[in-house]
């Protein structure tokens, strides 16, 4: 699987995606091929090599011959719609598109059709978004993956006025995304590049595991005053997918007025909820009381069950918890004959070759059946491996 993800560590727009598209290595005479393909006029787009706090990058430039017209949702479908593109290129535009006129109107408290488009109905928004998708097509990337966006404050000049950073378009399309504020009354994300994440990112999220293959800069408009590159990186790779979930959520309480007793209960209902592991280990805690460490992890998507267990179930009045990125080694169930008789164990890939690893459990029932030892059995699995 080809990933693409977008680390807009100084926000994004859609020249500055184009910029590390081609930074990347699309040939920019591949772009200028498709882009021409719109049978759009009046413009003229160039790129040059910037060097940026010491990193060397791509700026592209697009300048219009005259004012642009303020078109609609339905003008730009038929522009793109109407044109040689690949399908798929076309069906990705559309919906950057359309999720940049569904916010505008829900900024604006009226419907999609209504919607007459100013800045990102120009030439050079349909260039840069149409622009993405070719270079998407071009690295044949199966999925998007965005970080986290940071929110400046402050004002920008717009075709209403003046408006709050962030653009009022730019909060409706972050609905839902993973936003964190900066200290900065400069534009950081633009309408175009936050509704390319919104329609064509699968999530948002740390760098997922990959093996690096290509990377680009793309260069912003401005300098930043915090001496911050204005600059989008785009990292490309092969992704492998993986069966068990590589982010976690570790849930940690520190327990002083709880009897351990009740922990195997306590364990059994967290694995009930599909909780990966739960451990409990014993501190010293405030004033020398003796106390303990529960620690839960999970797959996010059941953190919140763990949660609600932890809290009914034990005397914690409160939990912190966090996100890790974990590596797990490839394995598979096997069926193995011992002397003693058949039985599962878990075969792993590790670095050094595969190995058999022995499954508690069916040790135990071996050992029982046959009145043995039960390293003996361990000992057995072992000289299998």
């Amino acid at each position: 699987m080809t990933t693409a993800y977008l680390d807009c560590f100084a926000g994004i727009s859609g020249d500055m995606l184009l910029g590390s598209l081609l930074d990347a290595g699309m040939p920019f005479d591949h772009l200028q091929e498709q882009l021409a393909l719109l049978k759009l006029h009046d413009y003229s787009i160039s790129s040059k090599q910037l060097t940026l706090n010491g990193l060397a990058c791509t700026k592209v430039h697009i300048e219009l011959d005259h004012d642009q017209p303020h078109r609609n949702l339905a003008d730009i479908s038929a522009i793109i719609s109407n044109s040689a593109l690949d399908i798929d290129i076309k069906d990705n535009s559309l919906a950057v598109f359309a999720e940049l006129a569904a916010a505008e109107a829900r900024v604006h408290g009226t419907a999609v059709e209504n919607i007459h488009f100013h800045e990102v109905g120009a030439i050079d928004a349909i260039l840069d978004i149409v622009g993405a998708a070719i270079g998407f097509a071009f690295f044949d990337i199966d999925r998007l993956v965005a970080s986290p966006l940071p929110m400046p404050h402050g004002f920008v000049e717009c075709a209403h006025g003046k408006l709050p950073l962030p653009a009022p378009a730019v909060v409706e399309l972050c609905q839902d995304m993973e936003v964190y504020g900066v200290d900065l009354q400069q534009e950081m994300i633009t309408p175009t590049g936050a509704a390319i994440i919104k329609a064509l990112a699968e999530t948002i999220g740390p760098l997922p595991p990959l093996l690096l293959e290509k990377k680009g800069y793309g260069s912003g408009n401005h300098l930043f005053e915090d001496g911050r590159p204005n600059l989008l990186r785009l990292i490309i790779g092969q992704e492998q997918k993986v069966d068990e979930c590589q982010e976690v959520e570790v849930i940690d309480c520190h327990l002083d007025d709880w009897s351990p007793e009740s922990f195997p209960w306590l364990s059994e209902k967290l694995f009930t909820a599909r909780a990966l592991d739960v451990s409990l280990i014993p501190i010293q805690m405030k004033k020398g009381r003796p106390g303990f460490l529960l620690r839960v992890i999970a797959n996010p998507a059941h953190g919140q069950r763990c949660k609600e267990i932890i809290l009914s179930e034990t005397t914690a009045i409160g939990l912190r918890f966090r996100r890790e990125q974990r590596l797990t080694l490839p394995r598979r169930q096997v069926l193995i004959e011992t002397s003693y008789g058949e039985m599962e164990a878990k075969e792993v890939q590790t670095p050094e070759g595969n190995k058999i690893y022995p499954e508690y459990e069916e040790c135990c029932r071996l050992a029982k059946e046959q009145d043995v030892p039960l390293q003996e059995i361990y000992d057995e699995v072992k000289r299998h491996g």
